[in-house]
């Protein structure tokens, strides 16, 4: 649920037809029929009927029969369209620099950076020694990982601070569970260690102490280990979070002087702290938790930088004494601002940066700690995204950040921070012609029904017509108060240059306006979050930007949720929906504690215990809610071994609205069966799923090439 996945941008075009393919034509095949095997739960006094609850049973060679039909009959409706998935892969593949590099960085006197190769599906990670024209070293490579594995995924990566020792950890199923190992990168030689279920990792000072820690059965992380290079015995158990709200996460300061236990809810937050040159002390709390408190912590000198909503939702900075940092030591830096939200910090030798979001987009704030000078980076466009890149060395006058717009590819720059001025290192090529002086790019506001402004990003190519013929994809998220981010896609150009609009809503539930914006959009005011999105479908099409019979809509996992309650509620205002891993079965998912991620979202979504809250949750869960009655062309994909939202959701979904629809639109269920919750590990598969996605909106409208 928690985590926002690559969602696939969907592709249509300007020539339109009204002969859209139909599930239900004579020639058609016809989707298989899930058996009703009825189980009621009683809750608060109501029976609940579910008659698909069994689609559960992972290892019920009925259950995966019944996927594969379903994979069948997606598999031979989409037949038709083989040939256009394929043009469109290569199409899209001719636009990526398939040989490529990335930017190396600058950590303790080696360049880390990573190298893909065509023809590989993964990365290669390589480093080298003193500058960039040394030598090359692979540190890993993820192809050589991948070798009879259907799935691979890198999770932690922490070379020891002599550069002799890397920590890394790997998921080859997609259930997002690590195992971690450790390399000699001066043999290439793997050490015997092998640690399973391990979330995060950081090295102390003395190059052979390793702390980690790793997931309970249902996937929180809960316990601090400290493992001794070698060592053949137990490994310590340093902490054990109780608490089942809480998970917790270690790291180390980018100063390298401290380890940091981060220890938080979705609403508190407690920090613990260890001097990365003692690893053998006990680990103390910069402050007790609190209950909606919530802070984080950095390091300069003989300060702790702390980042802390105890003045304000949307956060201030204080300092505090490293040696004694209890809150009655704080010092206030800067004080909290209602219009901005302090959304991170990083700190350097004589600097600091702060990344702020202020009327919907991040800002990026250098001050230098000698003068208490500060000043902001500016960027030009309407809408766009900027996050602070990997900035490992602590001892710098400059910093990395990351920039891209919804017409600007990704763009790494430099920037130094005494000289006010910013070197572009690299821009993502895109190949083919790509001149970004073809499109348009615009933030537009709809009005909620309570009258709160929402921001839409929109693209488009100039030239575009608002006369509601033009078609639309429109997305959102909504959750978790993740800032949907406005970024570039070499994909998205197939429907731009076909006339097609994207617009992204960002609605409440999301950070996009800081914490007051996440607040109004869950819990008790969740249903905030999918009025603002047909607000904001119909007010681009009173715009006429686009029409009903154009409008395309997608989401993921949270905003698949999202894509489940609007339609539901207007399904008469979209042509088709496409819905990634969504979370679509709330009360039952949130009511088995059993399951990752339940307790801990429960500040997310509320807990179905509590009769106000389950009541609630009755009102919009898409899976409860689904009627009989027409419901647009509909595509629902997941993957078999999704960690976030388990495979059963869309699976049952699918079922039951396949049951009660009233239309002869299409629905549709595929499944990735080595896969999790990002979809298709490989590069090329996974543009591959992408062009699966492009073909089903394209049948739609009768077009196959």
């Amino acid at each position: 649920m928690k985590v926002l996945i690559r969602l696939a941008i969907l592709l249509t075009a300007t020539m339109m037809t009204d002969t859209p393919l139909k599930a239900n034509d004579t020639a058609a095949p016809q989707p298989p029929a899930a058996k009703k095997a009825p189980k009621v739960d009683v809750l608060h006094g109501e029976r609940r009927l579910d008659d698909f609850s069994w689609l559960r049973e992972k290892t019920n060679p009925e259950v995966i029969g019944y996927l594969e039909a379903e994979n069948a009959y997606t598999a031979a409706l989409m037949k038709p369209t083989e040939a256009f998935q394929e043009a469109l892969y290569q199409e899209m593949l001719a636009r990526i620099k398939q040989t490529d590099l990335s930017v190396p960085y600058r950590e303790r006197g080696y360049f880390y950076y990573s190298r893909t190769e065509e023809g590989n599906q993964y990365a290669i990670y390589c480093r080298k020694k003193g500058n960039q024209d040394a030598p090359e070293k692979i540190t890993l490579d993820l192809n050589e990982l991948a070798k009879g594995q259907k799935f691979m995924a890198l999770g932690a990566y922490a070379a020891s601070d002599d550069g002799n020792l890397l920590a890394y950890s790997t998921d080859n199923t997609g259930f997002r569970q690590y195992t971690l190992q450790l390399k000699d990168l001066r043999t290439g030689e793997l050490l015997p260690e092998r640690i399973e279920k391990v979330t995060s990792a950081a090295w102390a000072a003395d190059n052979k102490t390793l702390f980690y820690t790793v997931e309970d059965s249902a996937k929180r992380p809960y316990r601090l280990y400290r493992h001794r290079l070698g060592s053949t015995g137990a490994d310590d158990l340093l902490y054990e979070e109780k608490d089942e709200m809480f998970t917790v996460g270690v790291t180390r300061t980018r100063s390298r002087a401290y380890l940091l236990l981060h220890s938080g809810s979705h609403t508190t937050s407690e920090v613990r702290y260890l001097p990365a040159a003692l690893p053998d002390d006990a680990w103390k709390i910069i402050a007790p938790r609190e209950h909606e408190h919530e802070y984080d912590v950095d390091h300069h000198g003989e300060l702790f930088y702390i980042r802390t909503n105890s003045g304000g939702r949307n956060f201030r900075l204080v300092s505090a004494p490293a040696a004694d940092p209890r809150r009655e030591s704080w010092k206030e830096v800067i004080p909290h601002r209602p219009s901005v939200m302090l959304e991170a910090m990083a700190f350097f030798a004589h600097h600091y940066v702060l990344l702020e979001r202020e009327d919907g987009l991040p800002r990026l704030r250098v001050t230098d700690l000698r003068n208490s000078q500060s000043h902001r980076i500016e960027f030009p466009e309407p809408a766009y995204a900027a996050f602070l890149a990997q900035n490992p060395e602590f001892d710098t006058a400059t910093f990395r950040f990351t920039y891209q717009s919804l017409i600007t590819p990704s763009s790494v720059f430099d920037y130094d921070m005494d000289k006010r001025e910013r070197k572009l290192l690299k821009q993502t090529e895109v190949l083919g012609g790509y001149d970004p002086t073809k499109y348009q790019s615009e933030r537009i506001y709809a009005t909620a029904t309570d009258g709160t402004r929402i921001p839409i990003s929109l693209v488009y190519k100039k030239g575009l017509k608002r006369d509601a013929t033009a078609p639309m994809l429109l997305t959102g998220y909504g959750s978790y108060g993740f800032p949907f981010p406005v970024s570039f896609s070499s994909n998205r150009l197939s429907l731009l240059d076909r006339g097609l609009v994207f617009a992204i809503a960002h609605i409440r539930g999301g950070g996009e306006m800081g914490k007051t914006w996440h607040d109004h959009g869950r819990m008790m005011n969740k249903k905030n979050t999918f009025t603002d999105f047909i607000a904001a479908a119909e007010y681009l099409i009173a715009q006429k930007f686009t029409a009903k019979d154009r409008l395309v809509i997608t989401g993921g996992s949270a905003g698949g949720l999202l894509m489940g309650a609007v339609t539901n509620l207007r399904p008469d205002l979209f042509r088709a929906v496409v819905s990634l891993v969504p979370f679509v079965d709330v009360i039952n998912t949130m009511a088995d504690a059993s399951l990752p991620l339940t307790v801990g979202e429960f500040e997310e979504w509320g807990n179905p215990q509590k009769k106000a809250d389950y009541d609630y949750m009755k009102t919009y869960s898409p899976y409860d809610n689904l009627e009989k009655k027409a419901y647009p062309a509909i595509l629902v994909r997941t993957s078999l071994n999704d960690s976030q939202v388990m495979y059963w959701e869309p699976a049952k979904y699918v079922a039951k609205l396949r049951t009660l629809k009233t239309d002869s639109n299409t629905l549709l269920l595929k499944i990735n069966m080595a896969a999790g919750h990002g979809g298709a590990s490989g590069r090329y598969d996974f543009l591959r799923e992408v062009a699966f996605d492009y073909a089903f909106i394209f049948s739609q409208f009768g077009i196959t090439k």
